[in-house]
C-alpha cells in the first residue's frame, strides 16, 4: 500500500511540475543583468577588398584581415601591454638562474624524451582489473616513488640550516 501511494504521489507531484507556464523558464535571456562579452571587444568594421584574388590563402588558426592580431587586442582591451606577447628571450635578470640550470648542459626534446619514457613506464604499470572496474585514479600509486613527502624534505632542508621562509617555523621545543 505504501509503494502504491508513493507512486500516486510522484505522479501528482510531477504532473504539477509539467503545468507550470513560465515563459521565462525557456528564454535564456529573460532577467539577464551579466554584461555582453562580445560588446567589449574593440572589432574593427567588416569591408570588402576590391579584388578577392588579392585575398592570402586561409590559413587555420592564421589572422585575417579584419583582426590581424586578435591576441594582442584582447590584451590592450583588458589594458595590459600588447608588446609583452613577443618572444623576447630569456630577461636579463633571469640570465644567472638559466646559466647555472643548464650547467650540466640541455636536452632540446626533454619533453618528448619524457613523454615516451612515462608512456613505456605506463604500459608496463597498467591499472588492476577492479581499478579499471571501478574507474579510479592509480596516479598517486604509479607515481609513489617518484613523490616527493614535503615535511621530511623541510625538516631535513631545516636541519641543515637552510632558510625555509615560505613554511611554518619549526615547533618551539618545551
Amino acid at each position: 500500500m505504501r509503494v502504491i501511494s508513493l507512486t500516486i504521489g510522484i505522479a501528482v507531484f510531477a504532473g504539477l511540475a509539467g503545468c507550470g507556464n513560465n515563459a521565462k523558464l525557456m528564454n535564456l535571456t529573460a532577467g539577464q543583468n551579466s554584461p555582453d562579452e562580445f560588446a567589449i571587444l574593440p572589432t574593427r568594421p567588416i569591408s570588402m577588398p576590391p579584388d578577392l584574388a588579392l585575398l592570402p590563402t586561409p590559413t587555420p588558426g592564421g589572422s585575417n584581415i579584419t583582426d590581424p592580431t586578435p591576441e594582442a587586442d584582447a590584451v590592450a582591451a583588458l589594458g595590459g601591454n600588447p608588446g609583452a606577447l613577443a618572444d623576447q628571450g630569456v630577461a636579463a635578470s633571469d640570465q644567472g638562474l638559466v646559466a647555472y640550470a643548464s650547467r650540466g648542459g640541455s636536452d632540446p626534446a626533454i619533453r618528448t624524451t619524457l613523454a615516451q619514457s612515462d608512456q613505456k613506464w605506463r604500459a608496463r604499470n597498467q591499472p588492476r582489473v577492479l581499478e579499471r572496474v571501478a574507474g579510479s585514479s592509480t596516479y598517486y600509486r604509479a607515481y609513489r616513488r617518484q613523490s616527493l613527502d614535503p615535511l621530511p624534505e623541510l625538516e631535513r632542508w631545516q636541519r641543515a640550516g637552510a632558510r625555509t621562509v615560505t613554511a611554518n617555523p619549526a615547533p618551539a621545543e618545551e
